[in-house]
């Protein structure tokens, strides 16, 4: 016998219950049985040692000569059947075991009573009790989508070339308001089909949002750069702006407008699907120079500059 502890060899104390025990080897058992570990010869090793260590230590009787003679516990069960009688109860005969040994392991106590299909445990086929299944669901698919930032913004209607149950197909995919870049948008029952008449699987759309010529977004807001001249953002003046709701609207650029600054246009931005509230739109001041002028214009502005107080007087 090796010299080994078999307490040692399951990982339990000496004073451990018997549900320890078992408990200990079951984990152990799954860990190093050899279908789980093809071709491994030190796990064949310690799964031996584990099957002997549980053989010995789940048999009260072996336990109490095991804890009383320790490696030399085989000798004191000879000795006792010498004497008169099995000193572990029961004839020589004993069940099969398919490990080795002479005292039968149930599977069933190895892996519990419900009934585990060993083929599902240790990926091979075969076993006690398969547990039913319904039919296999179909695949869930996946596919990109590229839609113009106004589809975007206002929903609408794409067509998404996809590859289903072996065919390439053309869906036509209706997009919600307000959806985001790289939001994934998933069509329940769009995927592939089920091959055992279960249900099919779902397409997961990736959305990707082409940028727009002038707009672009921020949460369910949206900005637009808007230039003025110089002369608009001193003395103010009423102007177009486009929207992507309502067309093209007359926004008032207050006297004495600075470039950055944001006029607000409320709930004429996107729809936030989260909280069905609409963002607003603002319009970004841009103030633009002429790069060139005219002599008559070139005097006007030296005048004008004789005039001015420079906005960094006592700036710094």
């Amino acid at each position: 016998m090796p010299d080994h502890d078999f307490y040692q060899t399951l990982g339990v104390p000496k004073g451990a219950s018997k549900d320890e025990i078992k408990k200990a080897y079951r984990k152990l058992a799954r860990e190093f049985h050899p279908d789980a570990n093809p071709k491994n010869a030190q796990a064949s090793e310690r799964f031996k040692q584990v099957q002997e260590a549980y053989e010995v230590l789940s048999d009260e009787k072996k336990r109490e000569l095991y804890d009383r003679f320790g490696k030399n516990y085989e000798q004191a069960a000879r000795a006792g059947a010498a004497g008169g009688g099995h000193p572990f109860g029961g004839g020589g005969g004993g069940g099969f075991n398919p490990f080795g040994g002479g005292t039968p392991v149930d599977l069933g106590d190895l892996f519990g009573q419900g009934g585990i299909d060993l083929g599902d445990l240790f990926g091979g086929g075969g076993g006690r009790t398969r547990t039913k299944r319904g039919p296999a669901r179909g695949a869930d698919l996946k596919a990109v989508v590229r839609i113009p930032f106004e589809t975007a913004v206002k929903g609408g209607s794409v067509d998404v070339a996809i590859e289903r149950n072996g065919a390439a197909e053309t869906l036509g995919v209706k997009i919600p308001a307000g959806v985001s870049d790289g939001q994934v948008v998933r069509l329940s029952g769009q995927g592939a089909a089920s091959s055992h008449n279960g249900t099919p699987g779902d397409l997961y759309l990736t959305i990707e949002i082409e940028p727009h010529a002038y707009f672009r977004r921020d949460g369910a807001n949206l900005l637009i750069n808007v230039p003025i001249t110089p002369s608009e953002a001193v003395l103010g003046a009423k102007i177009e702006v486009p929207t992507m709701t309502e067309g093209r609207m007359v926004v008032t650029i207050p006297p004495g407008t600075s470039s950055g600054v944001k006029l607000r246009l409320r709930g004429k931005g996107i729809l936030d699907p989260q909280t069905n509230q609409t963002g607003d739109q603002f319009v970004v001041i841009k103030i633009v120079v002429p790069k060139q002028l005219s002599e008559a214009d070139q005097a006007l502005y030296k005048q004008l500059a004789a005039s001015e107080v420079s906005p960094r007087t006592n700036l710094w």
